[in-house]
């Protein structure tokens, strides 16, 4: 058997930065060497004094990000076993970011390895990482990582990139409006670990007309089809079809019941629902009361404050909306405002609950946000659900709808995952390069640290009862 390996898809990152500055080193089950890639007086190297917090003694800049790097990888040498060294390739660097929005990071595996000594499956890619424990020997070149990561240097620091939204670089998980940096560095190094197929997501090309081993438990639940046995098209049109991709592994599939909550959901019902009747899709709140068994009903009323007929409740109501919303459940639109700011507005109003309709095409999110005044449920629902139950609401007097919406859990099925209780992959209706089918999906409750986006309610934990992560790592060889 002859191995034959591939720069796999974060290669580009390794080209720009050859240099090391220094090494830290993770001692467990798994030993985890960070190589600092960063030049002097940057990134890693940056010089900047910082005051210690939460449990992160470093007093620069640079020394809390390596002492950060530092706890996730000691939580993933922690969880992992293998008798090779695993090097990431890691550096601090400008990415892409404005003043709403920022690239946090990436991390992939640095070089992908198929036919090595005992493959479980030939003619099959692995990471570098698992392929080296696999081998019983470091596959990989010495001066080589097997995992290479960027993160944004910028981040908050810079008017120009997410304002007054630094990395928390604390471990205690304390971040408050931060965003924590530990947990998005686990997240990143699972995707160097194996948590990504090496398969084209947007054409369904196979690398190098070779599948990934993530392939093999990947599959079209509409037919139970491994996406390995599709064709090109096949599993394009697979990773574009929401709610359509599910893991079959042994592992996460034994793993879910003990991990994932019961399913929230929205009934529509009362005299006026009409078409509008059923149960829909809706995206948990980080704030507010969750949803429990017992449902919270009201008639279901829209709050009416723009010109066009929308209703954003990013002020305090009017009379005429708070006199709609009281006792009842109130309906808004997304847009202008954070979705705490609509819920207290309602919540002051009078109102029980709170849907909030998106407003562009997509698919079931959820609502981020923090604020422990409020204590009414939220949800979210997709702008085509929210269409069609606004159709049934245009007959209604200022109190009343006759449409009557309940707030509760679908006991019957566990979030986030098909009929058969798989959970189900990121596979929104337009494809996100670097995101799509390489992600749980975001209906998972609780949020998992899989998940396309870092939630703010997640914790330093890769493996249940309370995460999925490791459970996948092992499906495909961990």
């Amino acid at each position: 058997m002859t191995a034959k390996s591939l720069r796999g898809l974060a290669a580009a990152f390794a080209l720009a930065f050859a240099g090391l500055a220094g090494t830290s080193t993770a001692q467990a089950a798994a030993t985890i060497v960070i190589v600092n890639q960063n030049a002097p007086g940057e990134g890693f190297n940056d010089p900047t004094p910082a005051a210690p917090v939460g449990g992160n003694p470093g007093t620069t800049l640079g020394q809390q990000r390596l002492n950060a790097f530092q706890h996730a990888a000691n939580i993933w040498g922690a969880t992992l076993t293998s008798t090779v060294t695993i090097r990431i390739g890691a550096a601090f660097v400008p990415l892409a970011c404005n003043a709403t929005g920022a690239v946090l990071g990436s991390a992939g595996a640095y070089e992908v390895w198929t036919d090595f000594p005992n493959a479980p499956r030939t003619n099959t890619w692995y990471p570098s990482a698992l392929a080296s424990k696999l081998a019983g020997t470091d596959l990989t070149a010495p001066t080589d990582p097997h995992i290479i990561a960027r993160f944004n240097s910028r981040l908050g620091l810079f008017p120009d990139c997410l304002p007054g939204s630094p990395f928390y670089l604390g471990l205690d998980n304390r971040h408050g409006d931060q965003i924590d940096l530990v947990t998005v560095l686990l997240h990143e190094m699972a995707h160097g670990l194996g948590f990504q197929t090496f398969t084209d997501d947007e054409s369904g090309e196979q690398f190098f007309g070779i599948p990934s081993v993530w392939d093999y438990h990947l599959v079209d639940n509409r037919n139970n089809t491994p996406w390995v046995a599709m064709t090109d098209a096949q599993r394009a049109a697979s990773a574009i079809t929401w709610r359509g991709l599910s893991w079959n592994g042994p592992n996460v599939n034994a793993a879910v019941p003990k991990v994932l909550a019961p399913r929230s959901n929205l009934n529509i019902g009362g005299a006026n629902a009409g078409g509008a009747a059923g149960d829909y899709y809706v995206g948990d709140a980080t704030f507010g009361a969750p949803l429990a068994k017992r449902a919270v009903s009201g008639q279901l009323m829209p709050v009416v404050d723009q010109a066009n007929g929308t209703g954003l409740a990013c002020a305090p109501l009017n009379a005429v909306n708070a006199l709609a919303v009281r006792n009842n459940i109130a309906l808004v639109d997304r847009g202008s405002c954070d979705f705490t700011v609509k819920a207290a507005n309602v919540q002051a109003a009078g109102a029980i609950g709170m849907v909030v309709v998106d407003n562009v095409p997509g698919d079931v999110v959820g609502l981020s946000g923090t604020d422990p005044s409020i204590t009414i449920p939220a949800v979210r629902i997709t702008l085509a659900d929210g269409t069609v139950i606004k159709a049934a609401l245009q007959q209604r007097s200022r109190t009343k709808s006759g449409v009557i919406a309940s707030l509760g859990l679908d006991l019957r099925q566990l979030a986030g995952t098909d009929a058969q209780r798989r959970i189900l992959m990121y596979t929104p209706s337009i494809n996100v390069p670097g995101s799509s089918v390489s992600h749980y999906t975001t209906e998972a409750k609780p949020n998992q640290l899989m998940e396309p986006s870092i939630n703010d309610d997640l914790l330093h934990v890769v493996k249940p009862p309370r995460d999925l992560t490791y459970p996948l790592l092992r499906d495909i060889g961990w």
